[in-house]
């Protein structure tokens, strides 16, 4: 493929809730540009775009893919995503490098949660939109119904710019409203054709609207339309192209992927109607040495600077860095920078990534996506740029895991293999997480939902040949003491020749710290190099509470008498008796359980705030307070034992149809409640046994 200047290149995001058509459109995209021989279909694994095997399993959308298209004279990078919300994090990737986003919706099913969602995340980045209204050949396909609940929903720059013609089955192409022409879809190519007389009003109309919205773009075109004047061809794109790139106007086009019908235009759409990287500002960024603000544009002599937005790993090939060029030209050998590791990485072969197909490439220029193998230290988010001119660009906000499980392997020996896997199934999607909690020694995984680590599982056992088993997470709770105690502990061996004698005297009581330790000895009843083995006695008995065996906080031990053998005492003679004395004193001195509690902050739409806040009172939460959002939702902020969130993620999804999303961080340790403890103290011995 030859090199594109940055003005011929559109990088598309196709975006939309999960099943909507985006793999298929992509393969319809393929056929039409003559770059495969016939359409694979997602239900037969066999899409361009699905490549990866848990892909080709499941019949849906894991990973996003890049698929470059040259069309017309120009190269159209169309970056295929994920619908489901499980893969939140790969939408966030594409929507970084994306210049243009087109939001697939199925006619049949019309506005759907995944609809609303991409629309949300569209509108934040500010960036171009298109609605492509898809499987218009279903039975219960309808365009009307659609297009009037796309315009109250998002508003009136929602545009159509075609209508369909014919419907369900009949279905054959559409009447481009800027050309006025009608284009029906043969099996082959798209044939112009001139409207069916009972269409026309309706085309009318709808021109009509489109050239106010041409007016508008330009004061020389309003003064020109307001004095009956007709815009010549030219002035219409222009004006149009000029409305969806500043926002004002979100076209609404209409066809059927599987059938290939309207992705002819579709394809001109895309080079007629949408940004270029040319169009887009210059991009800001920072010297990573100095913060000192740095700007990068598109000129012939600036440096070279690049981001990584996605990362595949594969256990042959090993990782392959696909990435944006921002600035300058990537060349294959060049020496840059990692401005995030502060590493310098070498460059080897530069290629295009079509699904899982490597197209080599000798440079690719500014505004162009292409991919790297093999980079030692790049990371998705991090930017590469020249050595002698560091600029670094903000990351990738990926959205906080909010599934927990726990992992553990099912063959011993295999807990290394699980944390390799892991780590580099990190690097290839950072919307995940794991770590070792030494506490209850579990590894806990963090997902975005159960598909998410579900497929997470899968891929260590393809990819890294390690199978693991699933369980709830262990709560790590605490114990402490609510009385005081005045305990005597008192060690005492002997058995002929030399013995053991420690004998300890000690008050345990609450404290604000996790552990304070003193003495109050006088007149040498423990001598003072005994004390502090006294101490490490009492601070080893800690990690092991009499309750449940958690680890034991806020207690203040004081040691305030005793006595000693001159010949028999020791270190370890009064390690030991100070760990009788802390149990007998634990003991006596009221122990109960804590939990840890957690600040949740719960996002979801007015509608659902009833049964949200309800559930969270039934999790022992306590509503702290609700703030309106600037998008009309609210945020309920509420703390709620630990032990009753770890799946939140599922109840809320179900509860919310999928709208509501949440945080939470760790706030402070409280008493369980007396029935709870005691059922947690009791399966805590029962495991022990």
């Amino acid at each position: 493929m030859k090199r594109y200047e940055a003005d011929r290149i559109r990088n598309i995001a196709l975006l939309g809730h999960g099943g909507c058509g985006k793999t298929t459109a992509t393969e319809a995209a393929l056929y039409t540009a003559k770059l495969i021989n016939r359409m694979g279909r997602v239900e037969d694994g066999n899409t361009v775009s699905d490549f990866d095997k848990e892909e080709v399993a499941r019949n849906i959308s894991v990973c996003t893919s890049v698929i470059p298209i040259e069309w017309k004279e120009h190269k159209i990078n169309l970056i295929d995503t994920p619908g489901y919300f499980d893969f939140i994090g790969e939408v966030q990737s594409a929507i970084k490098v994306a210049g243009g986003m087109i939001i697939f919706v199925d006619a049949t099913s019309g506005i759907e949660v995944g609809t609303e969602k991409v629309w949300n995340y569209a509108t934040e980045k500010k960036a171009p939109t298109f609605i492509f209204v898809n499987k218009m050949d279903r039975e219960n396909a309808n365009f009307e119904k659609v297009l009037n609940d796309l315009r109250e929903k998002f508003g009136k720059k929602i545009a159509p710019f075609q209508i369909p013609l014919g419907d369900k089955e009949n279905f054959v192409g559409n009447v481009n409203i800027a050309k006025m022409v009608a284009r029906e879809y043969n099996g082959k190519d798209c044939v112009d054709k001139p409207i069916p007389t009972q269409l026309m009003d309706q085309a009318n109309e709808i021109r009509e609207m489109l050239l106010e919205s041409v007016a508008e773009s330009d004061e020389v075109l309003m003064e020109k339309y307001f004095s009956g004047e007709p815009f010549t061809e030219k002035e219409i794109q222009v004006g149009l192209r000029r409305g969806i790139i500043s926002g004002d106007i979100v076209p609404v086009i209409c066809g059927s992927a599987a059938k290939n019908i309207g992705i002819h235009t579709l394809l001109d759409m895309i080079n007629d109607f949408s940004p270029s990287p040319k169009d887009m500002p210059p991009k800001q960024g920072k010297n990573p040495y100095n913060d000192n603000v740095v700007e990068r544009s598109l000129g012939k002599n600036e440096p070279f600077s690049a981001q990584v937005f996605k990362t595949i790993v594969d256990p042959y090939v090993g990782k392959i860095s696909l990435l944006k060029v921002i600035s300058g030209t990537l060349t294959g050998d060049m020496e840059v920078l990692n401005a995030n590791k502060d590493e310098k990485e070498k460059v080897g072969n530069v290629f295009l990534l079509r699904g899982k197909n490597q197209i080599e490439v000798k440079e690719v220029a500014a505004g162009d996506i292409a991919a790297i193998a093999k980079l030692q230290f790049t990371a998705t988010g991090d930017t590469l740029c020249s050595v002698n001119d560091p600029v670094i660009y903000s990351g990738i906000d990926f959205v906080e895991p909010q599934l927990y499980l726990a992992i553990e392997p099912k063959a011993k020996g295999d807990e290394e293999k699980i944390t390799a896997g892991l780590n580099r199934l990190v690097d290839e999607d950072p919307s995940f997480a794991f770590e070792r909690n030494k506490e209850t020694k579990q590894t806990i995984i963090k997902g975005q939902g159960e598909l998410h680590i579900k497929v997470i599982v899968s891929k260590l056992k393809n990819k890294f040949g390690t199978e693991v088993e699933l369980s709830d997470v262990r709560v790590p709770y605490r114990e402490t003491i609510k009385g005081k105690a005045d305990v005597q502990g008192k060690h005492k061996k002997q058995s002929g020749g030399h013995g053991q004698y420690g004998d300890v005297k000690m008050r345990f009581e609450p404290a604000s710290a996790p552990f304070e330790f003193a003495e109050e000895i006088f007149g040498g009843s423990v001598p003072k190099a005994y004390i502090p083995a006294v101490e490490k006695g009492i601070r080893e008995c800690l990690e092991t509470g009499v309750l449940a065996g958690f680890p034991v906080v806020n207690v203040k031990a004081v040691l305030y008498d005793g006595s000693y053998h001159d010949v028999d005492s020791s270190e370890m003679a009064f390690k030991i008796a100070a760990s009788l004395a802390f149990k007998k004193g634990i003991e006596q001195a009221k122990p109960v359980l804590l939990e840890p509690i957690v600040e949740v902050k719960v996002n979801i739409p007015e509608d659902y705030m009833g049964d949200v806040m309800g559930d969270l009172n039934k999790r022992r939460g306590r509503i702290i307070g609700m703030e309106p959002q600037s998008d009309g939702s609210q945020l309920i902020i509420a703390e709620v034992p630990q032990s009753e969130m770890f799946k939140y993620a599922n109840d809320l999804r179900s509860m919310t149809q999928a709208r509501g999303s949440f945080t939470m961080s760790f706030v402070r340790y409280e008493e369980v409640p007396q029935m709870i403890s005691e059922k947690v103290v009791e399966a805590a011995r029962a495991a022990r046994e």
